[in-house]
């Protein structure tokens, strides 16, 4: 058993950062970027509130305009963006808070009209999702992609290593990559969204192969301490339901292992939903499998907090929704002031209402 509650708000180190404490800012999409997918001052505004988090990791964000899914979505692949997002990571950083770059491509979870020339969105097959993509002109359900071909997945790759770039130049501490949530990554790890008969589908092998060489190839960008990855084994988010995935995520775990990465980012049930997990899926065995920080999400309050970190079962805890409405979470946790509830109604709006207007205790 490790110490108490108090060990939530205490430093922790991550790598070569020392975070302020054990909580983590989850990412969180919120459609607020400028034309051209730029961050703007009232971005930067919003993220330095809530920089008293240990660590915040950004809103899932686009590696191109391919990766892109939801309309008002920030990018991370022109220079304009980059200025954007320098804003972001600079009033983080005066704020004493450390920020990563979610890296983001949604595969099929798209629609043409957010795609370069009305093009189809890409996935690893042609499997369209009982899905809506959310675009400027509200939901539209998602169209059948088209299959990746494999003369491109190396153009895949390299996107990853731009927007690695563009992340460095932009000021952050380091990146996360989003192997999670239904998106592409996680569309190549499934057997469902995967019917590929070459070296990228069928075997578990293949399946996972997309996932470590984009992680190998982040870690030639940037320090791999300074490199997480988000995953979502049993969630049905995005139309992704698998039946058994266990052996898949602890074969990941070994190719994943020697690369030796700052923290793997686990959510655990229903991405944003209930915990249930099946039977015979087990977190605590991948947290033994995996060699790096164990970073756990979904439905923590204090109370599940202070028992997981007590009981070994996380070194990090992400607290998502209830960083909305509480830019000063951290201070509310600690002294056990009641929670602000989030308006639904102003999480995908265009401006401050809902984003930067939210109280804070004096």
């Amino acid at each position: 058993m490790k110490n108490t509650e108090h060990e939530l708000f205490q430093p922790f180190q991550l790598g070569p950062l020392v975070l302020k404490n054990h909580i983590v800012m989850a990412p969180l999409t919120r459609s607020r970027a400028s034309e051209g997918d730029v961050p703007t001052e009232m971005n930067a505004e919003y993220y330095a509130q809530r920089a008293s988090a240990g660590l915040i990791i950004s809103e899932a964000t686009n590696i191109s305009q391919q990766g892109k899914g939801y309309a008002f979505t920030p990018g991370i692949y022109t220079q304009e963006q980059i200025a954007g997002w320098k804003l972001v990571t600079d009033a983080v950083h005066k704020k004493g808070g450390l920020i990563f770059c979610q890296l983001w491509h949604v595969g099929r979870i798209s629609h043409p009209s957010l795609q370069p020339n009305n093009e189809l969105p890409v996935s690893a097959s042609a499997v369209k999702p009982n899905q809506q993509a959310f675009t400027e002109t509200g939901m539209q359900d998602c169209v059948t992609p088209r299959a990746l071909e494999l003369i491109e997945i190396p153009e895949i790759i390299e996107q990853y290593i731009h927007a690695s770039k563009c992340a460095k130049e932009a000021g952050f501490d380091g990146v996360e990559i989003h192997a999670a949530n239904g998106y592409l990554l996680q569309q190549f790890l499934g057997e469902k969204t995967n019917l590929r008969n070459d070296k990228y589908g069928g075997s578990i092998e293949n399946r996972v192969r997309l996932t470590v060489e984009v992680t190998e190839a982040v870690c030639q960008i940037w320090e791999s301490h300074r490199v997480g990855i988000r995953l979502s084994p049993v969630t049905p988010a995005n139309d992704m339901d698998e039946d058994d995935p266990m052996d898949t995520y602890l074969y990941l775990a070994q190719k994943l292992n020697p690369l030796k990465l700052a923290y793997v980012h686990f959510v655990e049930g229903a991405t944003g939903g209930a915990r249930d997990i099946k039977p015979g899926f087990d977190f605590h065995k991948l947290h033994r499998a995996f060699d790096a920080v164990y970073m756990a999400n979904n439905g923590y309050n204090l109370k599940l907090a202070t028992d997981t970190l007590k009981h070994g079962d996380a070194e990090l805890i992400c607290f998502g929704r209830p960083f909305i409405s509480n830019p000063d979470l951290v201070e509310r946790l600690k002294r056990k002031i009641p929670l602000t509830p989030l308006d639904p109604k102003t999480l995908y709006t265009r401006g401050p209402e809902g984003y930067t207007d939210y109280p804070t205790v004096t």
